[in-house]
């Protein structure tokens, strides 16, 4: 186990804020090539992740498998920590060298992009198709891990998006705590910040994955997306403009505040001062964020699925995420695989995924299991958590990707910015960004 926190790792990757490392110096890259498949007993198995979590649940299932009456495998895990962009840098090359590509690969959802290109995911990645056949119909998330119509790699968590607050603050301000639309917040919102100077949400003014990241969770929630299941850009959308604008307006009511760095010191001074006393995030954020940055503020925060839009929409949405792959025709690939589904599809790895690293089931059916269900979070004051998350799985969003995801982002980052601070009308900043986008997808 390393010194360095999950947090830290989100900030290195496209999840977050921050730019992505072009390369790294990797160790311990493990996996070796050529040979004949291991079959059963030991078994060497490089596993590469940006995150300690991941560390933490594969070393405790290879141990489960290795050590069960009967084990097939005698499991030996060799883990390479880096960002997630510097991991697939490496996988990629040393593809082609045809030498030390790991047998486990997390790829991060904003990174997976890559191995779309050039028939990359297909020329590495083992078709994970035949394996998912059992739970295919109770397993969520695939989307932005499919390649023509195939799954190249298992979301780690479905990263579904809430809307956290404080319960003391809502309660002293007279906030209802179920607002039923994000227009009715809004005013309310607007008339809080006007009185006593705080604000129920935040913007981000940072980087463009920043940025954008917040514009694509509300999107995604009222019905919009990026693009559509055929890779489709679909961005000049009514909603995209509804979104962008309610942000804007958002912004200059007060309602939303503005933060360079949505993950760093402005957010954590805005939380500690209770200039910011509710904010849209996904899941992981309880962990990693609010009991990191503001501990002493234990029992005074809540959660609640979003409030919907007047337009339609979800009452839930996502953001982040990270696909596990195996890399095919090495002698640890159905070693790699059993441990994957092992770990991924079965009721018992997505307890002890959920117990050892916070991160929620990827299968429905489990959204209705009792030991889940029954789960109360100190730090939200006790709260059940799986009220709000059984009924948010059931009504998410999907995501679509497409291989030139990182142009869009570029492309989108700078007009929606101009618009946050009011130098330009949102449906102008959206046709700017596709035209920028169709001007700049074919280099």
């Amino acid at each position: 186990m390393t010194g360095i926190s999950r947090r830290t790792f989100l900030r290195r990757t496209g999840m977050v804020g921050g730019g992505l490392l072009a390369s790294a110096a990797l160790t311990a890259c493990g996996g070796s090539s050529g040979g004949q498949a291991v079959s059963s007993g030991k078994v060497d198995l490089g596993v590469w992740t940006h995150d300690p979590g991941y560390v933490k649940t594969f070393t405790e299932m290879a141990k489960k498998l290795t050590d069960a009456p009967g084990g097939k495998y005698d499991y030996n895990l060799k883990f390479t920590q880096a960002d997630s962009e510097a991991l697939v840098t490496r996988m990629v090359s040393q593809g082609a060298a045809g030498t030390g590509t790991p047998d486990l690969i997390g790829i991060v959802i904003s990174v997976f992009p890559r191995v779309m290109n050039g028939g990359i995911g297909k020329q590495l990645l083992l078709d994970l198709d035949s394996t998912i056949a059992p739970v295919k119909n109770d397993l969520l998330r695939t989307a932005p891990y499919t390649i023509d119509g195939k799954l190249y790699a298992l979301e780690s968590d479905t990263c579904l998006s809430v809307l956290y607050f404080r319960e003391d603050e809502f309660k002293k301000n007279g906030i209802p705590e179920d607002v039923g639309t994000w227009e009715e917040l809004a005013e309310i919102g607007a008339r809080l910040h006007q009185k006593t100077g705080q604000s129920l949400g935040m913007v981000s003014t940072g980087d463009n994955t920043s940025v954008t990241n917040q514009f694509l969770q509300l999107l995604l929630q009222r019905g919009g997306g990026y693009y559509d299941e055929g890779g489709n850009l679909i961005l000049d959308s009514p909603e995209a403009v509804e979104v962008l604008d309610f942000m804007a307006k958002g912004v200059a009511s007060g309602f939303l505040i503005s933060l360079p760095d949505p993950y760093g010191a402005p957010n954590t001074a805005a939380l500690k001062n209770g200039k910011l006393i509710a904010t849209v995030m996904p899941n992981w954020y309880n962990i990693y964020g609010l009991q990191s940055y503001v501990p002493e503020q234990k029992g005074k925060w809540r959660m609640r699925n979003l409030p919907r839009f007047k337009g339609g929409g979800h009452i839930a949405s996502a953001l982040g995420g990270t696909g596990f792959a195996v890399l095919k025709d090495k002698p640890g690939t159905t070693a790699a695989t059993e441990l994957l589904r092992q770990t991924y599809l079965t009721r018992e790895g997505q307890l002890l995924r959920f117990q050892k690293g916070g991160f929620l089931p990827t299968l429905k059916s489990l959204y209705q299991d009792q030991e889940f269900l029954s789960t109360e979070d100190e730090y939200l004051g006790g709260q059940r958590l799986f009220d709000i998350y059984t009924p948010a799985s059931q009504d998410s969003p999907t995501f679509y990707q497409n291989a030139k995801l990182n142009v869009l982002i570029e492309a989108l980052g700078g007009p929606m910015l101009e618009t946050l601070q009011g130098k330009k009308k949102a449906a102008d900043a959206i046709k700017e960004a596709v035209a920028a986008y169709n001007a700049k997808k074919g280099g």
